[in-house]
């Protein structure tokens, strides 16, 4: 029987060993989606449910040679990036994403994390800002990136709104959705996406767990995985935000820490 052909989406992200955030999570994302998923390592991390204990990069010319081998042969219908980790590798993926033309690009700007510490360095964040983030389809900063991407504090929805504007206007990105996650009260997991021309605010069901490790990859993942699909953009964030609501509600709670979101819930489902 012949394979029906499908959709293709590429990941250039970090791995982690834990499985709950990183290339793990894109290509089981990807996967859930019915997205042929593809990747391109860009470090590897010895990390758990508690802590992360070791980081390795790869030398960018190892990344550009895994894009390009799959856009050679395979081709791609989105690409989503993570974790990018140092200015010699945002430098490269940024060249290969415009020499290739990718134009379905998700960036999710991994500088800071939900708790505000920040994870490259700041030559990585400026080229990340003025290289990558132009390039981007969508751009998917949480509200500490979003910060420091705008220039802004951010304590309310509105500040919220003006600072998916002021990254729109300044870096370029065709639309920012500025994630909710790390937000507080009634806030929090609400998204705002400014595409320049429509401001939309993106609300959810509340899921009250500690364990979200991923959920910014899974989205990401998610909606470049929508995107594949040729889907609108909008309609590709609101059912990846949909995906993640329920993620979290399957999410595993494994380890001694914050465990990792359920990408495969269809089949926690299914046993019951």
């Amino acid at each position: 029987m012949t394979t029906p052909s499908v959709p293709v989406a590429l990941t250039i992200a970090g791995s982690d060993s834990g499985g709950g955030a990183g290339i793990q999570a894109d290509l089981r994302t990807f996967a859930f989606h019915c997205v042929h998923g593809t990747s391109a390592l860009t470090c590897i991390t010895a990390q758990n449910t508690l802590e992360v204990t070791r980081v390795d990069a790869l030398p960018a010319a190892a990344v550009v040679a895994q894009i390009q081998a799959v856009i050679q042969d395979i081709g791609v219908q989105a690409v989503k990036t993570g974790m990018l980790l140092n200015q010699e590798i945002i430098t490269a993926v940024a060249q290969q994403i415009e020499a290739l033309g990718i134009d379905n690009l998700v960036v999710d700007p991994v500088m800071v994390s939900r708790t505000g510490a920040q994870l490259i360095d700041d030559a990585a964040v400026t080229t990340l800002r003025d290289r990558l983030i132009p390039l981007a389809a969508v751009v998917t900063p949480n509200r500490y990136e979003a910060k420091l991407l705008s220039g802004l504090e951010i304590d309310s929805l509105d500040e919220m709104k003006v600072a998916a504007e002021r990254i729109y206007q300044t870096l370029n990105a065709k639309a920012v959705l500025v994630k909710g996650g790390g937000m507080t009260g009634n806030l929090r997991g609400v998204d705002v996406w400014f595409n320049g021309h429509q401001m939309e605010t993106l609300t959810t069901t509340l899921v009250d767990t500690n364990n979200t490790h991923g959920t910014g990859c899974t989205l990401a993942a998610a909606i470049a995985a929508n995107l594949a699909h040729s889907q609108e953009q909008l309609t590709a964030i609101r059912k990846a935000k949909e995906y993640v609501t329920t993620a979290l509600k399957y999410a595993l709670d494994i380890g001694k820490g914050p465990g990792p979101v359920g990408h495969f819930f269809p089949l926690c489902k299914e046993r019951g």
